[in-house]
């Protein structure tokens, strides 16, 4: 049974290492493997947003996985359709990691590409994050405008190219999660809980919940992430199908967490606000893309409008009588064009 190491406080850093000491990562590592660092970098944005994962969670792995003799580490990330990969990196100020520690940065955006058989059908997969040696997961434990939640399993999804992203969310998001996830399968999860935003995986709203995860079952990392944040696992869909495809398993007995410390409060783990759900409560979306929606969720966020609004690519020449978010609403009765529209502009037209 796969356990899960827990530790609280806020030195991101700090608290890298000495779970990846407690865990003895190490010994797990094949002798002279080349190992790839996978973090969240959906948008350019600095961790403290909530957004992203922390600077110190790369340079605490990356300093224990030096001291115990891995020389060939690597950072890889492709940000979500519509934003530059750089620029995250910068944002995110991996780029002084990459300096500090010699480690070099792979935008998965320029990748080449392997069509890998899963569950549900060939997917196109980064060979960077194929061939790795060991690759490890740094996801970011936050909530998603469209999958309630976001944590190990998803961050899988920026080891696709551009196409195949758009691909899983005319597919609807939570099947092609599941099988990328157990076709692609992480040597190790750790995650990032120390301020995700619990409403919106874009950040703008972090909520301190100090602490971090190691695991190496991503299924039962987001079942755990699941209860922490007081949502009902089948409330993830693509927890369950990553399940029955293989991916891992929710089994969460309570000696399967081991913890390094204790909280020094005892209030609990803050639960999302569903601030986001009540401002969408008019939109009808039909697989649409995620920066798409978050767009007009960062819209929604200064407006007072109720109108009716599609978005998403199933809305492709189809009347609809109201206000149609991005290129796909072709016949909505009221456009905003652009793929990705800006918040801005979907403002101006919610005005």
């Amino acid at each position: 049974m796969s356990k899960i190491y827990e530790i609280f406080g806020t030195d991101a850093h700090t608290m890298t290492y000495a779970l990846m000491e407690r865990a003895q990562i190490a010994a797990a590592i094949p002798s002279g493997a080349d190992v790839a660092l996978k973090p969240n970098l959906v948008v350019s944005a600095p961790p403290e947003t909530g957004a992203t994962t922390h600077d110190g969670v790369l340079s605490g792995a990356i300093e224990y996985l030096r001291d115990h003799g891995v020389k060939d580490i690597s950072i890889i990330e492709g940000s979500w359709v519509g934003a530059r990969t750089n620029q995250s990196f910068h944002a995110a100020r991996y780029d002084a990691v990459s300096k500090k520690y010699g480690v070099p940065l792979y935008d998965l955006k320029g990748d080449r590409t392997r069509t890998v058989k899963t569950a549900l059908r060939p997917m196109e997969i980064c060979c960077r994050a194929l061939d790795a040696g060991y690759l490890i997961n740094l996801p970011v434990l936050k909530g998603h405008c469209q999958t309630a939640m976001t944590c190990s399993l998803k961050n899988c999804k920026g080891c696709l190219p551009d196409k195949e992203k758009r691909r899983f969310h005319a597919e609807g998001l939570m099947e092609p999660i599941a099988a990328l996830a157990a076709a692609l399968c992480p040597d190790l999860t750790i995650v990032d809980s120390i301020c995700g935003d619990l409403n919106f995986e874009e950040g703008g709203n972090p909520v301190p919940t100090g602490r971090m995860m190691l695991g190496t079952d991503m299924v039962q990392l987001d079942t755990y992430g699941c209860r922490l944040m007081g949502l009902d696992p089948e409330y993830v869909p693509y927890i369950g199908l990553a399940e029955r495809w293989g991916a891992g398993s929710s089994a969460l007995e309570p000696g399967d967490l081991i913890r390094l410390n204790e909280p020094s409060d005892a209030a609990g783990y803050p639960k999302p606000s569903g601030l986001v759900a009540n401002l969408t409560r008019n939109v009808q979306a039909n697989n649409a893309c995620s920066a798409c929606y978050a767009s007009l969720v960062r819209a929604l966020y200064h407006s007072r409008s109720r109108e009716a609004i599609a978005i998403g690519q199933g809305w492709k020449g189809v009347p609809f009588d109201g206000l149609g978010v991005g290129s796909c609403c072709n016949c909505a009765q009221r456009q905003v064009k652009g793929c990705p529209p800006s918040a801005e502009d979907i403002l101006q037209a919610l005005q």
